[in-house]
């Protein structure tokens, strides 16, 4: 990877303050909100979980989504503007700019998690090392499909189109995959088709519930798969127009 743009985009990300408060800082902000008033709540709906881990698991999931697909925001920018052309001209190859961009996902994804982990500790939630460790580890496995559909869509749509459909497709994902209440039935055999059921799923583990199944790691993997063909397909008819 080339250390020098991974450098530029990391600076430049995180010196964006418009993406630091809505991407990494309103899960926080979401949180202390609704978990804040309801700290001394330790059996949250008859679930005999605590109001904070509750919710602090639901925000995780759903804010380090947010964070991996708003890479797509800032390609959009970039094509706007022409970037994406100048780099062209660069030694730069399409592996390092994909792994980049990647990486500058997982970097604001990692702070978001992190924040909020401290942000759960302050209203009292207590976990082992064990459950901290393999929480983080299956959050971060379940949101490469979703990294790699940020850079799909900022290849896709335009710099003022970007913003809505981010924020729309992470919010039918999030609701979908049970981010904010559990899903049965029908809705439940459709979510397992979905990355965003098992990304909750890899929060959930904090909650007492069960590692992936051998279908949750061949959703992520097959989602990943398809979404990276389709970013390639993309990245390569926007460099044609170019």
């Amino acid at each position: 990877m080339n250390a020098t743009y991974l450098r530029y985009e990391l600076l430049r990300t995180f010196r964006n303050r418009r993406y630091f408060f809505l991407a990494v800082g309103f899960p926080v902000v979401l949180y202390f909100v609704i978990a804040g008033p309801n700290r001394s709540e330790n059996d949250l709906g008859g679930t005999g979980l605590s109001a904070p881990l509750y919710f602090m698991v639901g925000l995780a999931a759903f804010g380090s989504m947010s964070a991996v697909v708003s890479a797509g925001g800032r390609i959009a920018a970039e094509r706007s503007v022409g970037w994406n052309r100048q780099l062209r001209l660069t030694p730069l190859t399409t592996r390092n700019y994909f792994r980049a961009k990647v990486a500058t996902a997982y970097a604001g994804a990692i702070v978001t998690l992190a924040l909020l982990y401290i942000a759960g500790s302050t209203l009292g939630v207590r976990l082992t090392a064990s459950e901290w460790a393999r929480m983080t580890g299956l959050i971060l496995i379940g949101l490469i499909p979703f990294a790699v559909l940020g850079i799909l869509i900022g290849h896709l749509l335009t710099a003022d189109s970007v913003g809505p459909a981010i924020g729309g497709i992470v919010a039918v994902f999030a609701i979908l995959g049970g981010t904010w209440f559990p899903v049965s039935g029908v809705m439940h055999t459709i979510a397992e088709g979905l990355p965003s059921f098992w990304l909750v799923q890899a929060s959930h583990v904090a909650l007492g519930g069960n590692a992936w199944s051998r279908t949750g790691w061949l959703v992520i993997a097959g989602w990943t798969i398809v979404l990276a063909l389709l970013a390639r397909w993309a990245y390569l008819r926007d460099t044609k127009r170019a």
